[in-house]
């Protein structure tokens, strides 16, 4: 999951030359174990492990409707490869209890705060009201230390669902709260057969010297990439150990609960097949080898157990095959489930749906919301003095004082002494090389100038990438520019969500629908970024939306969906399906992204002024937009 120390020493070598106030301090090796920079000690969250009870198993709880749950947010320790680990927890355990409901019930959950930060609950992908969404500052105040909140839960959609925090998630969801909801579907028919149902989690953490790496009580870091972990985990473990009997048939209700990592999930030696998303099932079951999940994404999956032996689960990328744990699969009588596995169901609703928005694929975006970063870690933006300037387009061009190239007019960058550049290097793939500014026919991300000399292959093409491997299937798999990814901050790596109508970025885009709208959304993730990068955008629970197509390329099997992922460089447009009024949430779900600013919120108004209110009233819009205890960039 590292680059070799010479190759990342270049790529250092690089951010030395275009970026000096960071050269004294970076190290030249992704591993190393310290902050880059200095850092008050008062500013980093305990590791303190001391008196902490030891996490717990998960547990499955089942409720009905009317019942009152008690949810209670604590530190634990945990056991992982050794390494005894301060983590946070819901009710003692990692991931918290799954919650079994029914659809169309009501409950009640108290959530009592006896952690490190104040905190919300946000219940990823319900259509809930408005008031118990879990948004600091928008839908309630902010849950303090010793504090409770009492949010009432409905479940309108048959699926998987979950809940985790919306303060600080690059911390506080890392640390370890995430729990499931399983909500069951009110007509038994509507999922197929199957012996039993299991949820499971996929995650990542980072760890460091036998502790989670620091996290800032000032705000995120490694908000480039989002925080990548060197070690995966399955329902809260290095290992998933499990039974089965040949012939069986198990439902998975997948979650990706990590920061940044996009799981490729797979079962070697066991058939699966693909029956809901997000929320709900799909238009058509399909037979699959594998599913992708970004964060927050969902899967239902059923597998069929039909060779004795090992079973094993795997994370698959391109480059490398991850092993997660598995089953023993013995020879014993497995019921009869197995017999309608063949079977590929459709959805005859979403078939309707699917006959009925011919016209809106074909018509204009109501809306078209871009997706673009600038990066002044590696391309310059720092006003601190330096002994010499130069044009990161023109080497020949320098300066003793900051200016502009009288070639190209571009600002020049500060260099601590004045440096010959002989080529241009990628900071991710530091083997593509070239004699002239471009960008990286891989990534796509600018070229940065360097002193090694250039070589011959590969080079920099004008197009956007292309292929199936490294960057060229628009996904990052890995953390490919570790040592720089760590020293990224809000202020130095800048991720923007930009209304194409009026130029709005942020919290600053103010959209406003009705009930029953049905709008039409253009996801555009430019390429000409400083860093091409996918992102997974999430909705609140203001409705659920259908993709339409991708690249203009329409979608083939409809499922609702509360979350898409958006490659680098394509273009998505979704038709989403205003159900509730109030302020909602919408925001890249890559942690550290959202906690840089890359969110806004817009308000859904009743259907009829008069008519009765389905959720909460609509909280008033503050003009700060604060969200997290921190102002959205």
């Amino acid at each position: 999951m590292s680059q070799t120390p010479s190759l990342v020493g270049r790529v250092i070598g690089v951010v030395r030359t275009i970026a000096a106030h960071l050269g004294s301090h970076l190290g030249s090796h992704p591993a190393r174990k310290t902050m880059a920079r200095s850092v008050d000690p008062q500013d980093l969250f305990t590791t303190e492990t001391a008196g902490l009870s030891e996490v717990s198993k998960p547990s499955v709880v089942r409720l009905h409707d009317g019942d009152r749950f008690d949810l209670r947010i604590s530190p634990v320790r945990k056991n992982i490869d050794e390494a005894a680990l301060r983590m946070l927890a819901y009710n003692g355990s990692i991931p918290g209890p799954t919650l079994h409901v029914d659809q169309g019930s009501e409950i009640t959950v108290q959530a009592t705060n006896d952690g490190d930060i104040e905190t919300t609950v946000h219940w990823h992908g319900l259509r809930l009201e408005n008031r118990y969404d879990g948004v600091p500052e928008e839908t309630q105040g902010p849950i303090p230390t010793g504090g409770t909140f009492t949010y009432k839960l409905q479940f309108p959609d048959a699926g998987l669902y979950w809940y985790h925090p919306h303060m600080r998630e690059d911390y506080a969801q890392e640390m370890g709260l995430y729990g499931t909801i399983v909500v069951e579907p009110s007509d038994p028919s509507y999922w197929p057969a199957v012996n039993r149902q299991l949820t499971i989690t996929l995650d990542d953490l980072l760890v460091e010297d036998g502790h989670i790496a620091p996290f800032r009580r000032s705000g995120p870091t490694f908000t480039a990439m989002g925080r990548f972990g060197n070690v995966l985990l399955i329902n809260g473990e290095t290992k998933f150990s499990g039974e089965a009997l040949l012939g069986e048939v198990v439902r998975f209700y997948l979650v990706n609960t990590a920061n940044t990592r996009i799981f490729n999930f797979a079962v070697r030696g066991a058939r699966m097949k693909l029956v809901g998303g997000d929320s709900g099932r799909y238009e058509r079951e399909t037979f699959v080898d594998a599913v992708l999940l970004a964060p927050s994404e969902r899967a239902v999956v059923d597998v069929l157990f039909d060779t004795t032996g090992d079973v094993r689960l795997e994370h698959r990328t391109p480059d490398h095959v991850y092993d997660m744990g598995g089953f023993s699969v013995s020879a014993a009588e497995a019921g009869n489930a197995a017999g309608s596995f063949e079977v590929l169901r459709v959805d005859p609703q979403l078939t309707a749906e699917h006959q009925s928005i011919g016209h809106d694929v074909e018509r204009a975006p109501d809306k078209t919301l871009a997706f673009i970063a600038s990066m002044p870690l590696l391309y310059g933006g720092d006003a601190k003095p330096a002994s010499a300037y130069g044009c990161p387009m023109h080497p020949d061009v320098s300066a003793s004082k900051p200016g502009r190239c009288p070639k190209c007019f571009m600002k020049l960058v500060a260099v601590q002494t004045p440096t010959v550049v002989t080529s241009y290097i990628c900071p991710m793939h530091p083997g593509v090389t070239a004699a002239k500014p471009g960008r990286c026919p891989k990534c796509w991300m600018k070229l940065v100038p360097s002193d090694v000399p250039a070589t011959p292959t590969p080079q920099p093409h004008d197009g956007p990438p292309h292929g199936e491997h490294e960057g060229g299937d628009g996904l990052e798999w890995e953390d490919l520019m570790p040592a720089i990814n760590r020293e990224s901050d809000p202020s130095n790596m800048i991720w923007k969500l930009v209304d194409r109508e009026t130029g709005a970025e942020n919290g600053a885009i103010s959209w406003a629908f009705r009930v029953g709208d049905r709008v039409k959304i253009r996801l555009v993730n430019e390429m000409e970024s400083d860093h091409p990068m996918h992102h997974p955008f999430h909705i609140h629970g203001a409705g659920r939306f259908l993709i339409l197509s991708r690249n203009g390329k329409p979608e083939s099997n409809l499922v609702w969906k509360d979350t898409v992922l958006l490659r680098a460089g394509e273009t998505v447009d979704i038709l989403l399906d205003v159900t509730n009024p109030g302020l909602w949430m919408a925001h890249c779900h890559i942690a550290e992204h959202t906690e840089s600013g890359m969110m806004f919120s817009f308000d859904v108004s009743p259907r009829s002024e008069g008519g009765k209110d389905a959720g909460a009233s609509a909280p008033r819009r503050s003009s700060s937009h604060h969200h997290g205890g921190h102002r959205s960039a």
